[in-house]
């Protein structure tokens, strides 16, 4: 969590350190028009330089993944980048729109405007021309903004109408350019502010470009065709395995890929279940979790067509030390079933021990996760909830009693991983130890 964090902070910090040293502060006295430009510069400078960011991530540039630990996190920075976006036009609105109400109360009295001063280039005066229809065109695109940034936060909209709407939020940042272009203060593009934040537009810009012509992850893509789709009913888990009929890179164990199944829904992530081995084949566990998921068992056959995309992530069990502890919850498990298949063909002498929680675990499956664990040499420890109880930290520390040296790594839901960081953590294991997938991507 700290890269995403840091890096949240510091492009709000930046932003703003760029502003006052472009501005400074306003003379006294501090009245509300005194505050009024200098906040409503800022505020739009906060939002846009945000929300650029924002959608230069959502065009997934792997480039960034090594520093911020993965898409996953990559997700989550989006997603906290486009809250600040929000807040930040929120109150670039109120400084518009709040000191008119004051005056219209009479609780305040507008000073005398300023002349206007003639702009001194033809280019100048011609922005200068365009300012009541990048006012108009910014208001309605900030309303847009609101409304499907909000949407977006709605975890109940279903995912194939938030795969859609979300894009509209491209042509809205579009719309807040041009907004942003023809009403920032002039002087700003001639000094540092002006530079950095006209380059954040132009590389969102490119984003929007990229995302708004389906070319995101395009060189990343594979075709390939289903060879077995078989529903396990008591599990309510469907094992797909598919064999790629296209060049691709491979993957690690842990990656995920975007997975379309040609049915207009848009692309999903899943957690890639299989070793690579250069044959073009993968394998997939998916979890009926949601309406999407539930209708891939009925739908799902040998011989269909998908689309996979990727690989990302950066689960990968990469670590200094030779003991590990591995915790799946659910449907979690997932990536330690690749690892479990990998380290099987390519042991690598680390001291494993995976612990599976679960709600329901027929024996089946149980015994393929007891093989696997046989034959990767790692320790498997199955619990299911209404016989074992909820997992935890005094658990795990009990059946592992070198847990100290050892390093996590989690996937699951969130608030199981969250408790589970933070009960470690107040055992004494440090920060950077546990490594947690953040599946959320919305």
């Amino acid at each position: 969590m700290k890269p995403i964090k840091f890096t949240l902070l510091a492009t709000i910090a930046l932003l703003s350190a760029l502003w006052l040293a472009a501005e400074g502060l306003p003379g006294a006295p501090f009245g509300v028009f005194a505050l009024r430009m200098p906040m409503i510069y800022l505020t739009g400078v906060l939002a846009m330089g945000a929300m650029s960011v924002a959608l230069i991530l959502a065009a997934r540039p792997v480039v960034f993944e090594a520093g911020l630990g993965g898409l996953d996190k990559m997700y989550r920075l989006h997603k906290w980048l486009g809250i600040t976006a929000l807040v930040a036009a929120l109150a670039h609105w109120l400084w518009i729109e709040t000191p008119k109400w004051l005056v219209e109360m009479g609780w305040i009295v507008r000073p005398a405007r300023a002349p206007r001063v003639l702009e001194s280039t033809a280019f100048l005066r011609t922005l200068a021309g365009l300012r009541d229809a990048a006012e108009g065109i910014g208001e309605w695109a900030f309303y847009a903004l609101v409304a499907l940034v909000l949407l977006a936060l709605v975890k109940r909209f279903p995912y194939r109408h938030f795969f859609k709407t979300h894009r509209l939020l491209a042509v809205a940042y579009l719309l807040l350019v041009f907004h942003s272009v023809v009403l920032l203060k002039v002087a700003y593009w001639s000094q540092e502010l002006g530079l950095v934040l006209g380059g954040l537009m132009a590389a969102g810009t490119a984003a929007v470009l990229l995302i708004l012509a389906g070319r995101v992850g395009r060189s990343r893509q594979a075709v390939g065709v289903i060879e077995r789709a078989i529903y396990n009913p008591t599990m309510r888990l469907l094992d797909v395995d598919c064999r790629l009929q296209s060049r691709w890179q491979g993957h690690q164990s842990g990656q995920f890929v975007f997975v379309s199944f040609g049915d207009g829904e848009g692309p999903h992530p899943f957690t890639i279940a299989s070793d690579w081995r250069g044959d073009g084949r993968l394998a997939f566990v998916i979890k009926e979790l949601g309406d999407y998921t539930r209708t891939l068992a009925g739908r799902l056959k040998a011989g269909d067509l998908l689309r996979v995309e990727g690989p990302y992530g950066r689960f990968n069990f990469n670590s200094g030390t030779n003991r590990q502890i591995w915790v799946g919850g659910g449907i979690g498990i997932t990536p330690f079933l690749a690892r479990m298949k990998h380290l099987a063909a390519h042991p690598d002498g680390r001291q494993i021990d995976l612990f599976h929680t679960t709600g329901t675990l027929d024996a089946s499956v149980r015994d393929r996760l007891q093989r696997d664990a046989d034959r990767s040499g790692v320790a498997l420890h199955v619990l299911v909830d209404e016989v074992d109880g909820r997992l935890g930290a005094q658990r795990i520390c009990r059946d592992v009693p070198d847990w100290q040296g050892a390093d996590i790594w989690f996937c699951g839901p969130k608030g199981f991983g969250d408790q589970l960081r933070k009960d470690f953590r107040a055992r004494g294991l440090a920060g950077g130890a546990f490594h947690q997938e953040l599946f959320e991507l919305r």
